[in-house]
């Protein structure tokens, strides 16, 4: 990590702390970054260092002005388009990068010899790559859009109490309304139960299948 990037960490640090700090906000922003929510709160912790690329994808996925994080800031100086984003987890841009600091490494080039051309790379090697890209990018499409489909999915059953409330009154006017069997009527009881607990295990199933998505790269 460099020096500037080194002395910018707290700051970085404490806005990403703000931006989350919501009931849930930290996990609806690894998603709109295509992140591990589990990483990232290692990164509110403290225990994980992180790159300004990071930081500048936030900014872009949240419709922060560029350098917004770069300086300290109070709860009421978030902007609304950016809390409404976090909010409703609608990014304003993707992210493909990285949160990893990487040093940048000198890479020392072979100069070809005077008077000599320099070695031309293999066609075959050209094709190689181009195929590997080709298989990269094919992966990232689909997962996006498996991503989405599990979002989509979420939602629903997030909105699924009103129609729950509305069955559950249904199925209640059909206790009230005749003498039942007291078996009959628990086991009715009892599957309104079970429906309403299931649907609590499959918010935390599409939950946990997010964050493996979110994880997966082609090279696993």
């Amino acid at each position: 990590m460099e020096d500037s990037e080194q002395l910018l960490l707290p700051v970085w640090r404490a806005n990403l702390v703000l931006l989350t700090g919501e009931v849930g906000a930290a996990n609806r922003l690894a998603r709109m970054m295509t992140f591990s929510a589990s990483y990232l709160k290692l990164m509110l912790a403290g225990q994980r260092e992180f790159s300004e690329e990071f930081v500048r994808g936030v900014e872009a996925v949240t419709g922060l002005p560029g350098g917004w994080m770069d300086v300290p800031h109070a709860g009421h100086e978030i902007p609304p388009n950016a809390r409404d984003a976090i909010d409703n987890e609608q990014p304003l841009a993707r992210f493909r990068g990285t949160a990893h600091p990487v040093r940048k490494k000198t890479v020392l080039r072979p100069e070809p010899i005077f008077g000599q051309p320099a070695p031309a790379r293999r066609s075959e090697e050209d094709t190689l790559d181009a195929e590997a890209n080709r298989r990269h990018a094919h992966f990232r499409k689909v997962r996006e859009l498996a991503t989405q489909e599990v979002r989509r999915f979420e939602r629903h059953l997030l909105h699924a109490p009103v129609e729950l409330t509305t069955m559950r009154a249904k199925v209640e006017d059909v206790i009230g309304a005749a003498e039942l069997d007291e078996r009959i009527v628990a086991d009715l009881a009892g599957r309104l139960e079970q429906i309403d607990k299931h649907r609590h295990m499959l918010l935390r199933h599409v939950e946990k299948l997010q964050a493996l998505l979110s994880q997966l790269d082609s090279g696993d």
